[in-house]
């Protein structure tokens, strides 16, 4: 059998740095975490390669420092002897940045369409894949594809390995679907030889095997998801990574593919609604601290404004003030309509 660990969407580096001005808890500590978690399984030899399925960082231009923090969990599980594949995707302008803080013989970039061969337990693996295609990926998809020269190899198990939305994947709290579009895979153009096909590019978790009428498909579609929530509309959804077991020995083959999606711990996410209209500032302080003390400690908050708030509500919701109420534990943002920041500068109002 051929053991695989698919994660994607890390986005290192979000909520993170090197010099701040305001201590405060930040974000970028929990993907770290659950970046080092997802990476356990190879960390105890528990599987024969690793894919990361693109947007290792959370923006393309990033400082060398988060490069190589990003990269010691994946050169210590490629010290073990298991090889990392890695995706760019979007996020890195399809470009890994600072490469040759990711030199290492056991890691292996998609840099351009390509395939790379491994032999586990005698058995062939080929692996294709190419970086994010931005524009038109959809009318572009078949010579990408064959750029990667995989039907050149001699047979064994065909994954690909790409970082794009397809036909039927799902994003958003009103299950937006994805579906024909110039930037959307059409799903009857992946090549059947393939057994599987590991993406990135959705947050959340999913695995595609029907097309959008319905019909079942022999070359299922693999999202990990993100491995943290990254914004709201992200609140209600589960976030991990998939194991896979491809299995290629004669007695195995009445379930020749298997694969189990793995929770890590993500922070709960909390709207608060305030109306502030008529309402003074202790009112607005006693409001907080109840609801604050309804929630959990490590709670990331958005409270939304309404209405038109005195200048002594506008003092309290200030970063400063919200620091004073609410536990260090949590994030905390403010939003307020437009029209309240004429002259004024939203970050004051923005975050704790």
């Amino acid at each position: 059998m051929i053991r695989i660990l698919f994660l994607a969407d890390t986005h290192l580096g979000f909520d993170s740095t090197f010099k701040p001005r305001v201590m405060r808890r930040r974000r970028g500590l929990d993907f770290f975490r659950n970046f080092e978690r997802a990476l356990e399984p190879a960390y105890r030899g528990e599987v024969d390669l690793v894919c990361h399925g693109g947007d290792i960082f959370y923006r393309s231009k990033v400082p060398a420092q988060l490069v190589d923090m990003a990269f010691e969990p994946l050169r210590k599980v490629a010290e073990k002897g298991v090889p990392v594949y890695i995706v760019p995707g979007n996020h890195e302008r399809s470009l890994i940045p600072f490469r040759i803080l990711a030199a290492h013989p056991h890691i292996f970039i998609f840099e351009k369409p390509m395939c790379y061969c491994m032999e586990i337990r005698g058995h062939r693996c080929v692996l294709a894949g190419f970086p994010f295609i931005r524009d038109g990926i959809r009318e572009k998809f078949k010579r990408v594809l064959h750029k990667t020269g995989w039907r050149d190899m001699r047979g064994g198990t065909y994954i690909l390995c790409m970082h794009q939305s397809v036909d039927g994947c799902t994003m958003g709290p009103r299950n937006y679907t994805f579906r024909g579009g110039a930037d959307v895979v059409d799903f009857h153009d992946i090549p059947q030889e393939f057994c599987c096909v590991l993406s990135g590019h959705m947050h959340r978790w999913q695995v595609l095997d029907r097309d959008l009428t319905g019909i079942s498909c022999a070359t299922p579609v693999l999202y990990p998801g993100s491995i943290e929530r990254t914004s709201f509309a992200e609140k209600d959804e589960k976030k991990g990574y998939l194991t896979l077991q491809i299995n290629i020995d004669d007695e195995e083959m009445d379930r020749p593919f298997q694969w189990q999606f793995n929770e890590l711990p993500a922070r709960p996410m909390v709207q608060l609604e305030y109306d502030a209209t008529a309402e003074d500032a202790p009112r607005f302080e006693t409001w907080l601290r109840e609801r604050m003390s309804r929630i959990p400690e490590d709670s990331i908050v958005k409270i939304r404004i309404r209405g038109e708030p005195s200048p002594e509500v506008l003092t309290m919701i200030r970063a400063r003030s919200i620091r004073s109420i609410a536990p260090v534990t949590m994030n905390v943002s403010v939003t307020m309509p437009v029209e309240q920041f004429v002259g004024k500068s939203p970050r004051r109002y923005a975050t704790h």
